[in-house]
């Protein structure tokens, strides 16, 4: 299966991870994993407990990796010296974001832009103008204490956007949202993948192949394919488990990854 298309030689990886490897104890929850990832919309999948969320906490230096090596917007993660430079071009939804309950919405986003250092005099415009990219315009003077959860969700990728960021990673961005709110999401989604490297953590399939150019299926802590959402969908049958073609294609490479997985051992 082919990787999608490189970039020229002298284009920098957004991402670059080699043999990156994060242990729990005795556990590897990230084992081994050789990506890169340039402007456009990306997609992780997996099963729940395959090591994505761990995987996205270290993109964001949330988390440090305990072996191999990470780049990120051409420095290595690890380099403190490079630490706050690069977090300030990061944009990052976690699966769970804490937020001040008391704050207005326009006061959330204008706080996360301050932390990351943004000019005081570019926050406010800035602030609006992601609350309504998120359709939230009309709540921005609310508290976040009465917004509901899928408000609340889009407050987080409201965050996430505040500044204008070169790399936008969300874990599980769709979670809480209504289906017309999740059709706006992938629009904005691949709106911003034009100039952005944007990765996106999901377990659901139909995520993935309306807003993703390209997919990791990641299970158990390793690559179990890498290539394009067409290439994703060709790679199952009609006997396999799936109500599309995407979802048959995601349990088939599944379930040859595993094979191949328990064959070498």
């Amino acid at each position: 299966m082919s990787l999608p298309e490189q970039p020229a030689p002298d284009q920098a990886w957004h991402i670059s991870a080699s043999s990156l490897t994060v242990r729990y104890g005795r556990r590897i929850a990230v084992d081994g994993l050789d990506l890169t990832f340039g402007a456009g919309v990306h997609g992780l999948l997996g099963p729940n407990g395959a090591g994505k969320t761990t995987l996205m906490r270290v993109l964001a230096t949330a988390s440090p990796a305990t072996g191999g090596s990470l780049r990120i917007l051409g420095r290595p993660s690890g380099d403190r010296h490079h630490l706050r430079a690069v977090r300030r071009r990061l944009g990052y939804l976690p699966q769970r974001f804490g937020y001040y309950a008391r704050f207005t919405v326009r006061e959330f986003v204008e706080y996360v832009a301050w932390l990351k250092e943004m000019p005081a005099a570019d926050i406010p415009g800035a602030a609006q103008r992601v609350i309504e990219r998120v359709q939230l315009g009309d709540r921005a003077g609310h508290r976040m204490r009465t917004l509901s959860g899928g408000m609340v969700q889009r407050v987080g990728v409201a965050q996430a956007l505040v500044n204008d960021p070169e790399v936008l990673l969300l874990d599980e961005p769709t979670v809480g949202l209504d289906p017309e709110q999740r059709v706006h999401l992938r629009a904005l989604l691949r709106d911003v993948g034009a100039q952005t490297c944007v990765i996106v953590s999901t377990h659901l399939v139909e995520d993935i192949a309306a807003a993703c150019s390209d997919v990791a299926i990641i299970d158990e802590g390793r690559v179990a394919f890498r290539g394009s959402v067409d290439q994703l969908a060709a790679a199952g049958s009609r006997e396999d488990s799936g109500d599309s073609a995407v979802e048959r294609g995601y349990t088939a490479l599944l379930r040859q990854h595993r094979t191949r997985v328990v064959a070498a051992r």
